[in-house]
């Protein structure tokens, strides 16, 4: 999980790494008080997770929040929007944007030396030739969401249940969309760290 990798990259004095997207508030967690560690960790260990958003099939606009609430900052690279993992936008504002490499490193260098000892979310979107056309998208979490309701699916069983249940309604294009992004957002971390090496 993300939890647990910032954990480990923070005590291996590793400042950044690269995930899909995080995990955070489940719909209606009025009823069931789910919210992922992720969140958590986030807010206890200085470390920069570079993703693409939150699973699309989690509420994104409470996610947002609890992050702002943690003092967790979102910074977007070349995005204004908190990506919804399979799409480029949700319609949810980051704090800043950055353009450059090199300006969000001095950013997240900026943020930990600070000391409030939080995270840093950098959100960014999948390719825009890689995201999942938008009426399959809707459609099929649509579909996962009443699966799950219809089936009485709880607790950690939730997200394993949905992910495989987009595959099955996508024909795969979900994981096709998970890959690309993973790569691309690997390609980002490495590109940070190395801006966030110090220099002899």
């Amino acid at each position: 999980t993300v939890a647990a990798t910032m954990f480990a990259a923070h005590h291996a004095g590793i400042p950044v790494f690269a995930t899909g997207g995080i995990g955070g508030v489940h719909r209606e967690s009025h009823e069931s008080g789910d919210v992922s560690a992720d969140l958590t960790a986030l807010s206890r260990i200085p470390v920069a997770v570079v993703c693409a958003g939150a699973k699309a099939i989690l509420d994104l606009p409470r996610t947002v929040e609890m992050l702002e609430t943690l003092g967790v900052p979102v910074f977007g690279f070349r995005t204004k929007e908190f990506p919804a993992f399979y799409r480029r936008e949700s319609g949810l504002p980051v704090d800043h944007t950055f353009d450059t490499i090199e300006e969000m490193a001095a950013a997240v260098a900026a943020h930990f030396a600070i000391g409030m000892g939080t995270g840093v979310l950098i959100a960014n979107p999948i390719p825009e030739d890689e995201q999942m056309p938008l009426a399959l998208y809707t459609r099929a979490l649509g579909e996962a969401l009443a699966a799950a309701r219809t089936e009485g699916v709880r607790g950690r069983a939730v997200t394993p249940f949905l992910l495989d249940r987009m595959r099955q309604v996508t024909g795969g294009e979900s994981v096709r969309a998970n890959l690309a992004l993973l790569r691309n957002n690997a390609r980002v971390a490495a590109k940070l760290a190395v801006a966030l090496s110090p220099r002899d």
